[in-house]
């Protein structure tokens, strides 16, 4: 998920979610590096980093999953489609992750607060919508 001013200020929501409850574990925001890539998995809460770790190809996850816990697979699995729906959710229900929108903020602060907002409200639903 990208939200930017120009395109030479891109900023990557990069998140991990539990298959099961399909709340947000962790996230991070950033460019697409190895070093955003280690910033997500380090935040990640350990009981889950022992788990299998399902990405899409893109090279920066190998060398930072381990290797027998790293699945990359395609779109055709289904095994990320969770990860795009939640991108998706964002989209529709936040208008400032929508870059050509009149509710399009430029302040990176600003985009920071809301998502963590979003995210405690979209993991209470998870968490009673589990019970």
């Amino acid at each position: 998920m990208v939200f930017c001013v120009k395109k030479v200020n891109t900023s990557w929501i990069w998140i991990a979610l539990c298959r099961k409850t399909r709340q947000i574990v962790s996230y991070a925001i950033g460019d697409k590096s190895k070093e955003t890539c280690r910033k997500l998995w380090n935040k990640i809460p350990l009981v889950y980093r022992s788990g299998k770790s399902f990405t899409d190809f893109y090279s920066a996850y190998k060398s930072i999953i381990l290797q027998d816990q790293h699945y990359p697979v395609g779109k055709e699995t289904g095994e990320t489609a969770h990860v795009e729906r939640w991108n998706n959710t964002l989209r529709q229900r936040l208008g400032r992750f929508v870059r050509k929108t009149l509710s399009f903020s430029k302040s990176d602060v600003m985009h920071e607060i809301c998502l963590h907002l979003f995210l405690h409200r979209y993991d209470k639903e998870k968490a009673l919508a589990f019970m």
